[in-house]
């Protein structure tokens, strides 16, 4: 009797661009290179939020089909990633960042994890982050609660961890392979049927909080988020979001906004809103004071500016 040939599932990754320079080339050779021997790669979607540097210059992925999409604006993360899904059709989505390297075995220790029977009820999967020199980075966050927004604000959470966890899972939390909250969107491997029934990111989100938005609504679905410690991915980390200066607190503080206004009780959202306008622009203010950041009081004022303007306009 023949044995007949084991089928190979197949992932289609979609990277979300901006001004992300060389790295998103170094991002597409690490795929091209990796151990693709037992989960084949059907395509790779890259989709540009109107960058303007020239990281989409003499891009190539070699035997694996590549499209890319050019957004004449910055649509946003979530929307750009629901745009590349739109264009896949495999059983997996791998959304990667542009910063990101995997190791040769990296889709192949996923592919593993993916077979084991005991792991059918997990809808996402993520890797164990690293730097250049393959120290253990975040990985891993808690879904947020108002303490850890309010332990992230005063710094009680660097103080007194055991009251105020911080948001992020600190790599020396982690003992191995397991389920978490929630994998970063960094490497955000999803399971098609999950990322359809959840109708993919949800839009509302400009930047930030929107992987863990997705992997919120997942775990009340019934689908548990995995992380795989094996499965190591060189993430350089905030390559694009540095570029935006101040304003990349704005973002943040929409986008944590909309989730408690969304996941939490109204008292327990209002009260969020409260501290975000009260304590915890006194306490960046006093910081850039004691550091002598006489310019960042400014700028700081401006983004709160901003968030209150945006927020009375109805998030």
């Amino acid at each position: 009797m023949t044995t007949p040939p084991r089928t190979v599932p197949a992932v289609d990754v979609v990277i979300v661009n901006w001004n992300a320079g060389r790295h998103l080339g170094d991002c597409l050779r690490s795929v091209v290179r990796a151990d693709r021997s037992e989960l084949e790669v059907a395509r790779i979607v890259v989709v540009d939020n109107a960058s303007g540097d020239d990281s989409l210059q003499g891009l190539s992925a070699a035997d694996i089909p590549l499209d890319v999409v050019r957004n004449p604006r910055n649509r946003g993360f979530a929307v750009a990633c629901n745009q590349g899904a739109a264009r896949c059709d495999s059983d997996l989505l791998l959304f990667l960042n542009p910063d990101t390297e995997l190791y040769p075995d990296s889709l192949a220790v996923v592919a593993r994890v993916l077979r084991s029977p005991p792991e059918d009820h997990i809808g996402i999967f993520g890797g164990l982050m690293v730097d250049e020199r393959g120290n253990p980075q975040i990985s891993c966050s808690r879904f947020p609660t108002l303490r850890v927004y309010l332990g992230k604000m005063t710094g009680l959470d660097r103080v007194a961890p055991a009251l105020f966890p911080s948001h992020h899972v600190r790599p020396r939390e982690l003992t191995g392979s397991g389920p978490v909250d929630q994998v970063i969107g960094a490497f955000f491997l999803v399971r098609r049927p999950v990322f359809e029934e959840l109708h993919g990111f949800d839009e509302r989100y400009f930047l930030y909080l929107e992987d863990v938005d997705f992997a919120w609504r997942a775990r009340r679905a019934g689908w548990l988020s995995y992380y795989v410690e094996q499965a190591r991915v060189h993430h350089a980390g905030q390559v694009s979001s540095s570029q935006l200066g101040p304003w990349r607190h704005y973002l943040l503080m929409c986008s944590r906004s909309t989730y408690a206004f969304r996941h939490w009780t109204r008292p327990r959202a209002w009260a969020l809103m409260a501290l975000t306008v009260s304590v915890e622009p006194a306490a960046r203010l006093a910081a850039a004071v004691l550091r002598g950041r006489w310019a960042e009081l400014g700028a700081t004022l401006a983004v709160y500016r901003s968030f209150l303007r945006w927020f009375r306009q109805g998030r």
